[in-house]
């Protein structure tokens, strides 16, 4: 009956208190705002009308101001649900900025400003077609028939609706996933670019060796995807607003973590490529390795603090909003602490001992050295807290200088246009 979906529906967080009339105390359906509750056969007749051949004609008008009210439609038929599927997909009323606006000032609803995503359940094979018609639909393991899960995206196999949730949320952990991972590649890939061409022009050598490159490669692609991609989903990935399909996966956040990060990076290797002889008094890896053909401290140097700032920029790229505490969590994901310490040890031994094999110094880097790399490394941490900083500051202000100029332009229209009245 619609009292008892409407009473599921609140129960479930679908029905909100401001969907009820003002004052009211009973949660029924008598009570609910105009649209909110709908049985199958109002919703058919004011969504369809007869045409001049006497067909039904879907309106599509007439859906766009229902749907985003409706929470609950009772007594419902397969056809329903594809009508809701198809209007969905159709629906352009997020481009309808006024109306967008009124729905928000008035009766606090939100529209995404995108084409509606739409998810659909279904068991019965009457529900393939508006399975088939959603976005994503998802058929019952154990009661559904063959041919809905034929037309089905997700087959819940303890036929649980909340496991639609736990489906949500590794989806959403998924994309963060990929998006972490593409945060830390891109920044180890400007700055290693960086430091090759640069080293290249000034001395026609890069301070990488080829063998060194290969090993960042390796860490950057292998290693740090399989650490980035084992994080666990958090209850905090469902508080997120659903991300537009037409939104790039790289956000301006992530821009800005990436360039502020790499632009560190590449401040420390041009010190340590044009300044690092003078400072920490050993010979230039350039004319050590082309006078002396051996390999030299100074490039052994660039190639340790390089990985170093990688490694600890990795803790760094397991957060995209700018978190404080970028170490939450971490315990929780065995598998990021058990690759972070092997490619530290690795590390270790490939510079202490690897010798003309991966083009390091022989007998490796001293203490004073190693400290200094390990320094460079770790100030990338405090370094994230800057960057953090300086986005929200700049992102506050622009937000502020966009509502000023769009009021700005507001009034030039209104201007304009009593103008020409």
């Amino acid at each position: 009956s619609p009292n008892t979906a409407v009473s599921i529906a609140y129960q479930a967080g679908v029905l909100k208190d401001f969907h009820f009339a003002d004052g009211v105390i009973e949660k029924i359906a008598i009570n609910l705002k105009p649209n909110v509750l709908m049985e199958g056969k109002v919703f058919r007749r004011k969504v369809y009308r007869i045409d001049d051949d006497g067909d039904k004609e879907f309106d599509q008008t007439a859906f766009d101001s229902i749907w985003p009210h409706l929470r609950v439609l009772a007594r419902s038929s397969p056809d329903d649900k594809l009508t809701l599927a198809h209007g969905l997909n159709q629906s352009t009323l997020f481009t309808d900025k006024a109306a967008c606006r009124k729905l928000k000032e008035k009766d606090k609803i939100d529209v995404f400003p995108d084409r509606q995503v739409v998810a659909m359940t279904g068991d019965g094979t009457n529900d393939a077609p508006a399975l088939k018609r959603a976005d994503i639909g998802f058929a019952m393991g154990i009661a559904g028939t063959q041919i809905a899960k034929d037309a089905a995206d997700i087959i819940l196999l303890d036929d649980n609706f909340a496991s639609i949730v736990t489906a949500a949320k590794w989806g959403r952990n998924v994309y963060a996933s990929i998006q972490k991972f593409l945060q830390f590649q891109l920044t180890v890939n400007i700055s290693a670019v960086t430091t090759a061409l640069v080293g290249s022009f000034a001395y026609a050598k890069s301070p990488l060796a080829a063998i060194q490159l290969l090993w960042v490669n390796l860490l950057m692609d292998a290693l740090a995807s399989l650490a980035l991609a084992s994080e666990p989903p958090t209850e905090a990935l469902l508080k997120r607003d659903p991300v537009n399909r037409s939104k790039s996966i790289i956000t301006r956040r992530m821009w800005g973590n990436m360039l502020g990060q790499a632009s560190y990076q590449i401040v420390v290797i041009m010190f340590l490529l044009f300044a690092g002889p003078q400072v920490f008094g050993f010979e230039p890896g350039h004319e050590v390795e082309r006078a002396k053909n051996k390999n030299s401290d100074h490039y052994t140097f660039i190639f340790n603090a390089f990985v170093w700032m990688q490694l600890f920029n990795e803790i760094n790229s397991r957060s995209l909003e700018g978190e404080i505490n970028v170490f939450r969590g971490i315990l929780r994901n065995p598998l990021f602490c058990g690759i972070l310490f092997t490619t530290a040890v690795l590390q270790v031994i490939i510079v202490q001992f690897g010798g003309k094999a991966m083009h390091v110094a022989d007998g490796g880097l001293n203490g004073k050295l190693w400290g200094y790399s390990l320094a460079f490394g770790a100030v990338s941490l405090p370094i994230q807290q800057i960057i953090n900083v300086v986005y929200a500051f700049f992102n506050r202000y622009y937000g502020i200088w966009r509502e000023r100029r769009r009021v700005m332009e507001s009034r030039r229209l209104s201007t304009a246009h009593i103008d020409q009245t």
